[in-house]
């Protein structure tokens, strides 16, 4: 993984000064709420309906052990023991007193983190696939690309006050586990009938209060000149987006009021100055960037006997061979296993981890996985180099921890924001909706005959739960001052993203587990063999769950 150097360092220590004193004079009153605003924002900083909320970046998801102990201390010297794993693969701490955030970024600064461009309408962390460098449907691995958009776009001077809040994400496999269709831009790594990498690029993507699928911009292009073309890409958003209204600021509104084909004219002519440029990547700083990534110590194993003997293992306890085939994936290197630590136990909200679960990660990865670790799109953990000699043990301590639930990819893998509860621009609750779902979904068997399922839960429309490319999505409403909460189907983020289409009127939240049963339950009765959810959705269409859901009882 990048570690920072003396320039980083000496960047983020001006930062955390820099905001010290504006933090100083906004609490003595020689800035005005206006003014400190934009300055909180881009520090990563929130106030939410209860208390500040601080949001750590992650870059693509990836930290260290020593991170991860560091911000299990901080969650429990500011905060209140224990912090939320959001859905871009930031931390989250949603009880820090204003005063006191210096300190914590002061802190952070000390392990190589920080909060800058977190929020505010600028470039925000880059996302990547949780199985970077490790998947078996790898073309490339995305993270070198993400650490060049990361470093071009943090603190840049020309896209500090963009009309809204910005999206990148990076995907390098076949199956798309970014969501790359969803964001402002999407970075697809793509191969030429040459066999060289090339770089689709999509762009007006996005969801909120207008959903939107983005469209490719540019096909194939040369990674040469991977940060021109993204600048001119900003650019021509930056000039032409709207500010006058923040409903139709994102990027999406702009290319669809363009089209795509003169957006794209516009892209061209403004490249046309910058092509070839200063920015334009050399093949050593391409060299430079993907040194950051390189495998670690694996050991060479005979894969058929180390199988032979997981298989034993899996024979004799029947728990811990569902939790292997639920939770963990396989490894491009033989003997070794991708293993994914479910923050979804019922009873719990969805994404959040406790200081003393933080601090076990710490040290499972130290003993497991080479000191790293990586936080998910789906609000989970991942261990991403275990040796599957050593599941068993590992499997154990997580179990202890209530960090084993079987359930990667099923109905209880809930995304879900963390909504009114803690949220000031949710119209509803979310966790309630959540945690009831999961209480009366808990036979495990049930939910495996289910098959994979992915649903989504926001509290508002800015759709931090994701709920449009959900399978089963669900949106809390304000209706006359009352919570209701409206669900779409057939939403998907995959590369045949979509969007799903909203079921009909709104629900009461006590009515919300009824609502689910009778969805599930036409799913069961009209779906053909195993057939996933979303095929059987696609292939019968809205209306035969419509009728269910809202036919009147006899």
């Amino acid at each position: 993984m990048y570690v920072y150097d003396e320039y980083d360092q000496k960047i983020l220590d001006d930062r955390v000064a820099q905001y010290r004193d504006q933090t100083e004079r906004f609490l003595v009153g020689k800035l005005s709420e206006e003014q400190f605003l934009p300055l909180r924002l881009q520090n990563g900083l929130y106030v939410q309906r209860l208390a500040p909320m601080l949001r750590v970046a992650v870059p693509y998801g990836l930290m260290n052990s020593t991170q991860l102990r560091k911000i299990a201390q901080l969650s429990r010297d500011y905060d209140k023991g224990y912090v939320h794993i959001s859905t871009r693969q930031n931390i989250q701490f949603n009880w820090p007193l204003l005063a006191e955030v210096p300190d914590i970024l002061a802190e952070l600064a000390t392990v190589g983190m920080h909060a800058i461009q977190t929020s505010g309408n600028c470039i925000r962390n880059t996302t990547t696939d949780q199985y970077a460098g490790v998947a078996t449907d790898e073309l490339e691995d995305p993270r070198p690309w993400c650490e060049i958009i990361r470093q071009w776009s943090t603190l840049h001077p020309e896209f500090a006050f963009l009309p809204r809040k910005f999206k990148i994400a990076v995907c390098g496999t076949d199956e798309d586990r970014a969501a790359i269709r969803a964001h402002d831009i999407g970075v697809e790594l793509v191969k030429n009938e040459a066999g060289e990498t090339r770089l689709k690029i999509l762009v007006g993507g996005g969801l909120g209060r207008t959903p939107v699928i983005g469209v490719a911009v540019c096909d194939f292009l040369e990674p040469k000149h991977l940060l021109t073309y993204l600048e001119a890409i900003l650019r021509v958003y930056n000039l032409h987006g709207r500010r006058d209204n923040k409903y139709k600021a994102r990027i999406k509104i702009l290319v669809k009021a363009m089209g795509i084909d003169d957006f794209r004219a516009a892209v061209e002519a403004e490249w046309a100055h910058l092509k070839d440029g200063p920015s334009t990547l050399t093949a050593e700083e391409i060299a430079r960037s993907k040194s950051f990534f390189t495998d670690p110590d694996y050991k060479e194993f005979d894969a058929a006997t180390a199988q032979a003997d997981l298989d034993e293992q899996c024979s004799r306890d029947l728990i811990f061979a569902n939790w292997v085939k639920r939770n963990t994936v396989g490894h491009r290197v033989p003997g070794y296993r991708i293993v994914n630590i479910s923050l979804k136990a019922t009873g719990y909200a969805p994404g959040d981890i406790t200081d003393q679960q933080l601090e076990l990660m710490a040290e499972l990865a130290d003993e497991y996985a080479f000191g790293e670790l990586r936080s998910t799109h789906q609000q989970n953990l991942v261990l991403a180099d275990v040796d599957i000699s050593r599941l068993y043990s590992l499997w154990q301590s997580l179990q202890s921890a209530g960090l084993a639930s079987p359930n990667i990819g099923y109905l209880t893998d809930v995304i879900c924001c963390p909504g009114g509860d803690y949220c000031s621009l949710a119209n509803a609750k979310s966790l309630p909706v959540a945690e009831a779902i999961q209480a009366r979904f808990d036979d495990l068997d049930y939910i495996y005959d289910l098959g994979p399922l992915d649903l989504n839960i926001s509290g508002c429309m800015n759709a931090c739960g994701h709920h449009h490319i959900g399978h089963i999505g669900i949106l809390g409403v304000d209706k006359k001052g009352q919570e209701f909460y409206q669900v779409s189907l057939g939403g998907s983020q995959a590369k045949d993203a979509s969007i799903g289409k909203i079921l009909g009127p709104s629900f009461k939240q006590e009515d919300m587990v009824a609502v689910m049963e009778k969805i599930l339950n036409t799913f069961v009765e009209l779906r053909q063999d195993e057939e996933p959810f979303l095929d059987t959705y696609r292939r019968v269409g809205i209306d035969p769950f419509k009728e269910r859901v809202y036919a009147k009882a006899d």
